[in-house]
Parts: C-alpha cells; sequence; structure tokens
C-alpha cells in the first residue's frame, strides 16, 4: 500500500522544501514528487502533516540507555527494546546500543542480545557501540578502572563476531597497536578514539591504520596544547575522520565548539546524546557499576562531581546546536541524521528523504518537538 505525506516542510539534500509529496510503501520511501503528481493523488492513503517539518530520522551511535534502563545492567533483547522506545519519542530512528568498560564476558553477552535484536527487528537498532573497556587510566572518566585493559589480538574475534549490523568500538590508540586497529577495520568494525591520552603521532598513526572517529570530542582525551596537539588538535587537524559532539552545554562549552566547526568541515562532526537512563523519564538517580549516578539537569555526575553521560535525547541535541552552536536547521539535522549514517557507512540507505531509502522519518514542529516518527515505514502513532 502507498501511503503520501503531504502538506510538510520536507527537508531535502538542497534544504527545506514545500509543496513536495513523500511516497512511503512498505519499508522505503517510493519517491519524494510534487503535491500534484498523479502519484500521490492515487495513493491508497493521504496524511496531512499540516505544514510541519519532515525530517530523516536521528541515529544516535552513542546510547547507554534510556527509559529507566541501563543497557550494562541488562545486555538483553528486552533492554535493547526499551531504550529504543524511549529515544524514538524523541526522533532517534536508529541507534547503536553503548556499552560501557566492563568484563569481557558482558561485552560478550551485550554482542549477542545486539544478534538477538537485530534477528527479532527491534526497530531502531542498528548495531552496537563498545565503548571500552581498551581506554587509557589517565582518561577513565566514570568507566571502572578495574576493568580497563589493552587490546590484544585474542579480542579482536569477539569484537568482530556482529552479523548484520554494524559495530563501532571506542579504544585508546596507545592500549592497542596500528595493526590490531587495522585488523578491525579490515573486519567491518568502525573504530574511534575515546578515553584517550594519546599524542598527536599515536592518533596520526592509528588514522593511517583505519581510525575514522573521535568519541565524545573535548571529553577524555588529551587537549590541544601549544606544544603538543594532542587528540583534539588530530582530531581537528584530520579532514575526513568524524567527531562525535554532546551539546548540552555542559560536556563541551558552547564556545569551544563553535570554535572547533570553523576549524573543521561540517559534514564531519555528528551530535551524539552519551544518554543515560533517565532520558525518557523523571527518575534522579540510577547506579553504574555499583556507583551512584545522579541526574542534574541535562547531565549526570557521580558522586565526586564527575561526568557520567548525560540526560539528553537527540532532538533536545538539534535544539541547542541551532541556537548554542548558531547553526541552520538543516545543517542541525543534518548533524543527527546524514553524519552519523555515513560515518557507520549507512548512508545508502538512511539519513536522507530519497527514493529508495529506508523510510525512517521525524514529524516535529517548528520548535523541534517530535510529534511522530517512522522506523521502515511503520509509524509510531500506529504502533501505539
Amino acid at each position: 500500500m502507498v501511503v503520501a505525506l503531504v502538506n510538510a516542510r520536507v527537508l531535502g539534500d538542497d534544504g527545506l522544501m514545500d509543496g513536495r509529496c513523500v511516497l512511503l510503501e512498505g519499508e522505503r520511501i517510493l519517491d519524494v514528487v510534487a503535491e500534484s503528481d498523479p502519484r500521490c493523488q492515487a495513493a491508497a492513503e493521504r496524511r496531512d502533516l499540516g505544514g510541519r517539518l519532515l525530517l530523516p530520522g536521528f541515529i544516535d551511535s552513542q546510547v547507554n540507555g534510556g527509559g529507566g534502563v541501563l543497557f550494562n545492567d541488562a545486555p538483553s533483547v528486552e533492554a535493547i527494546r526499551a531504550i529504543g522506545a524511549a529515544h524514538r519519542r524523541f526522533g532517534t530512528t536508529g541507534f547503536l546500543p553503548t556499552l560501557i568498560s566492563d568484563d569481557l564476558d558482558v561485552v560478550a553477552r551485550a554482542i549477542a542480545a545486539v544478534q538477538g535484536a537485530l534477528e527479532a527487528g527491534v526497530p531502531g537498532v542498528l548495531g552496537i557501540h563498545i565503548e571500552g573497556p581498551f581506554l587509557n587510566v589517565a582518561r577513565k572518566g566514570v568507566h571502572d578502572p578495574a576493568k580497563l585493559r589493552e587490546l590484544e589480538p585474542s579480542a579482536v574475534g569477539l569484537l568482530t563476531s556482529l552479523q548484520g549490523g554494524r559495530t563501532l568500538v571506542t579504544l585508546a590508540p596507545e592500549m592497542t597497536t596500528p595493526e590490531i586497529i587495522a585488523a578491525l577495520v579490515k573486519a567491518g568494525v568502525v573504530v574511534s578514539a575515546g578515553h584517550t591520552n594519546a599524542t598527536y603521532a599515536e592518533i596520526s598513526a592509528a588514522l593511517r591504520h583505519g581510525l575514522t572517529g573521535f568519541t565524545h570530542l573535548f571529553n577524555a582525551m588529551s587537549q590541544l596544547t601549544g606544544r603538543e596537539p594532542g587528540v583534539v588538535g588530530a582530531a581537528l587537524d584530520d579532514r575526513n575522520s568524524w567527531c562525535g559532539i554532546i551539546v548540552d552545554g555542559e560536556h563541551a562549552d558552547p564556545v569551544v565548539l563553535r570554535i572547533a566547526l570553523r576549524c573543521k568541515r561540517h559534514d564531519r562532526f555528528m551530535l551524539v546524546t552519551d544518554a543515560m537512563p533517565g532520558v525518557g523519564t523523571n527518575s534522579t538517580s540510577f547506579y553504574l557499576q555499583g556507583r551512584k549516578i545522579t541526574v542534574t539537569g541535562l547531565i549526570c555526575v557521580d558522586e565526586d562531581g564527575r561526568l557520567a553521560g548525560s540526560n539528553i535525547d537527540m532532538a533536545s541535541c538539534v535544539r541547542n546546536a541551532m541556537k548554542l552552536l548558531h547553526l541552520p536547521l538543516p545543517e542541525a539535522v543534518r548533524m543527527a541524521s546524514r553524519n552519523p549514517a555515513e560515518f557507520l557507512g549507512l548512508a545508502h540507505e538512511l539519513g536522507h528523504i530519497r527514493a529508495g531509502y529506508r523510510a525512517n522519518l521525524v514529524l516535529a514542529d517548528h520548535e523541534l518537538n517530535v510529534l511522530e516518527t517512522w522506523i521502515d515505514g511503520k509509524s509510531s502513532a500506529g504502533a501505539a
């Protein structure tokens, strides 16, 4: 059955478009045509979207939890489903459940859970983000130092075992070798640098061997200084790598992020939430590996006041990118859709409103409040 979505401001590749009709058939976008097109008139169902914004679905590559669920606590298909449902309310139609540094048997359970979620068709799940435990204790942040370890060849098989989804691994390049990074990349893993005290030279070597991302730029990494550019300097100096940014006004000062945007092409920045269980709930605290974490506005902190992820959703990140980073709406939305799709190697089917692409869409008002989403053509209104 063909569904015609009409009377919306559609975000296309060249900006917002009026007078367009988005035709959906099954899981895909059939075409984007003028509202006067006969196919639009003949559609089995027509939806008038009231002049609101129709956007590509948001993609979040760093989702630790949501809906009261922390992935580390419950690496299961049911947990992934609950986390996805919580974030879908805020426009996230694709996400990577993210496992914070843990023992390798927990990593194995998390991969198995994501495999099961993919096979069960859980809405929105695109793969897994394994953030640690191959991190530098000097930049551990809230990660448990007892869990951290070097990445040795024996772990490569585990990290490359997911079938049918994307695997993102955040590691400290100095905790492994360039050759192991290359082996992961050759097997299809996306490798990102984070929680790292690496030098510019160490990051440069990792980039030459396939590193393509930087996890939450500025946070938990060696900084840009006058005589050592560090991880931040390497990230901003490299033209082609992607930088994840948390735009909550707390993880990084908006002035610093605006300066970063002047250093590097904008299509290499992507919004991430680093969301914890409180998103989609009124919860004020939770426990992470036995430690109490307190929700304070848009951030989470441990008992020592260290940042422990965020309490922000992706729609709020997009709004903040407009307000705090002074970006126009199309560019802010692309940082939450097209750019992460390209980073994950999914730009051939996600991140655009184009014929043949998966029908992952967001309907929002002009204040970016999410009203409805579609994942593979299935509306959240219909699911509800």
